[in-house]
């Protein structure tokens, strides 16, 4: 009971059970299943086994896409997940195991900074040169 309760309750079941009826369906079809259409049925029986037969195989083409479609989406997700999880363990674990980097005895020389003067001047425009390998307009 328990495996059943895993299986129902399993994110990939929905799509795996649209799928499989899919492919049951056409396997049943493949196989004999339009025998109905042989026997001396009332015109109404007929007609409606017709249209659903008809309506299904429109509408399980689709379903069966949309299914396999979503099954592989979440298959690439739960992966991606795994994946960044054995990162983000692989980075902790990296982590705990590195030791911090010595400071350097000697300090660095101070950076000097241009004065309010040389900040408020504009740069002059450059005199328009020639690229190299470039052909210039006239």
């Amino acid at each position: 009971m328990e495996t059943l309760k895993k299986i129902v309750s399993n994110q990939y079941f929905p799509a795996a059970a649209v799928l499989t009826a899919v492919v049951l369906f056409w396997a049943v079809g493949l196989l004999g299943g339009l025998s109905l259409l042989h026997n001396n049925q009332p015109p109404l029986t007929t007609l409606t086994w017709i249209l659903f037969v008809y309506g299904a195989a429109v509408l399980t083409p689709l379903a069966g896409a949309w299914a396999a479609v979503d099954l592989f989406r979440r298959w690439q997700r739960n992966r991606a997940a795994q994946a960044a999880d054995a990162y983000e363990e692989a980075q902790e674990t990296e982590a705990a195991y590195v030791e911090p980097a010595p400071e350097p005895e000697q300090a660095a020389a101070p950076v000097s900074t241009p004065s309010p003067a040389q900040q408020a001047a504009p740069a002059a425009p450059k005199k328009n040169e020639k690229q190299p390998g470039r052909k210039q307009a006239a």
